[in-house]
């Protein structure tokens, strides 16, 4: 009689890594503007935390954190958008100011993306930091699709701002890097060109 186990194993090993290379291509940023309720619900957003918690750390010292902003806090979090714009552009139009504000409230679900840069035991570059909070960002956007729901980042000069560091109660050494959003999509769009393997992958 022939054993099959390893031939059915390697076959299961295949399906999953082909699986998981689609779900990697299909993935794609998505506008806040097009994303709508339903947002994640409490045991969803506490998979996708646990998804980034799976992040490569060097040296274990959890170099990131996430703060999520409830619909409650949106209209607190449109104020500091606004007066993060009227700081840097003292000519801001009223209309300007209010779209500021609107953009925190389009996503169901919306968190700040923190990067920590203080002093740590070890001390890890700063660049191998912001690749592991970058590898934990990637795993709750990924976490977010195999989901069914859209995702994308956003950030701009407000990330730099007093009134937004002041609002999340940053410390010096934090840098807020940007907005996770999360949602149903309203209206799906191709998914963009991927850059040919060619164009960055080379040999030594």
């Amino acid at each position: 009689m022939t054993d099959n186990t390893s031939h059915t194993t390697n076959d299961d090993a295949s399906d999953v890594s082909a699986q998981a290379l689609r779900l990697m291509l299909s993935r794609h940023n998505v506008s806040p503007k097009r994303l709508t309720e339903p947002g994640p619900d409490v045991a969803q957003i506490q998979a996708l935390f646990e998804a980034a918690a799976s992040a490569p750390d060097h040296g274990e010292i959890t170099p990131w954190r996430f703060v999520q902003v409830p619909i409650t806090a949106r209209i607190q979090l449109g104020e500091a958008f606004a007066q993060a714009l009227r700081e840097r552009d003292a000519k801001a139009t009223l209309e300007q100011l209010q779209s500021a504000q609107e953009k925190a409230l389009r996503a169901p679900f919306l968190a700040l993306a923190v990067a920590r840069l203080g002093p740590a035991d070890p001390d890890i570059a700063t660049l191998e930091r912001m690749v592991s909070l970058g590898a934990a960002v990637q795993n709750i956007l990924l976490m977010a699709h195999a989901m069914g729901f859209g995702a994308g980042l956003t950030s701009g000069q407000t990330m730099n701002s007093i009134p937004l560091r002041e609002l999340f109660e940053l410390d010096p050494d934090d840098q807020a890097v940007c907005f996770i959003n999360i949602g149903t999509v309203t209206k799906p769009k191709p998914v963009r060109p991927r850059p040919i393997l060619s164009e960055f992958v080379s040999h030594l």
